[in-house]
This record gives structure tokens, sequence and C-alpha cells, in this order.
């Protein structure tokens, strides 16, 4: 396995609540796990992440829902609508609904269509799938 040179790892109050989301609703795969400390590795499309429920080893502060507040985890898939799709089918909310964005560089222009959603700790995911590129 070749590991990113990022991964974020997030603490969450409920194991196999959080593990049924990512696995079941968004898609994600386990990679390896250490069940008996609550601990999964998950992959997406490339993309990966680890889980852990919540054991005081990273505490900086108290932790209070929604968790991870001021930031979100851009995850690129290769099919937004579906994911919407799933995610709707779960009963589940957007945080931000599905639309098109282009964010300025320097000389171009990247597009892509996104939205948000909240796991279940309240982690913000950005999903986006890229529409590619234009000059300014």
């Amino acid at each position: 396995m070749i590991f990113n040179k990022l991964i974020p790892e997030m603490s969450v109050t409920d194991i196999q609540m959080s593990l049924h989301f990512y696995t079941e609703i968004i898609g994600f795969e386990v990679e390896y796990s250490r069940p008996e400390e609550k601990f999964y590795f998950l992959s997406l499309e490339g993309s990966q992440m680890m889980i852990e429920e919540i054991n005081n080893h990273w505490w900086t502060g108290e932790l209070e829902h929604p968790f991870g507040r001021g930031l979100n985890f851009q995850i690129e898939v290769r099919d937004v609508s579906s994911l919407v799709e799933r995610i709707g089918k779960a009963g589940i909310s957007l945080f931000r609904p599905l639309k098109e964005n282009w964010y300025r560089g320097e000389d171009t222009e990247f597009g892509q269509i996104e939205f948000l959603v909240q796991d279940p700790d309240g982690y913000l995911l950005r999903f986006i799938q890229d529409i590619g590129e234009r000059k300014l």
C-alpha cells in the first residue's frame, strides 16, 4: 500500500456509526483496521483517512459537536451526482447543495462540481468532481 503524504485522522464518538456512514453510504473501503482499538484506515478513489473512536490520546481540548470547526476535507470522486443520490436515499441532508464552482489560480480557473455534507460528528466533507480548467 502506498500512503498519501497527508492523511487526516479523525476522532469520532461512535466508531460503528461512523464506519457505516463512510463505508455503506459514502463508499470508502476499509484498507486495514484494529477493531480492538476502534480504529479504521479508509480509502476512496485515492483519498485516504483514518477514523478512531475518542480515546483521549490526541485531545488538545474539549471536543464539542460539531467536530472539526474551521476546516473541511475536500475529497475528489469520479461521480458526485451518484454520491449525492446515495446520501439522499440514506436520509442525510446536504450542508451545501450540488453546484458548479470555478476557483481562480494565477492565470487559470479550476472547475469542479461540488457539495458539502457533515459526517455523524459534524466534520465537514466537500466532495468534488473535476470539470477542467480555463485560462483567464
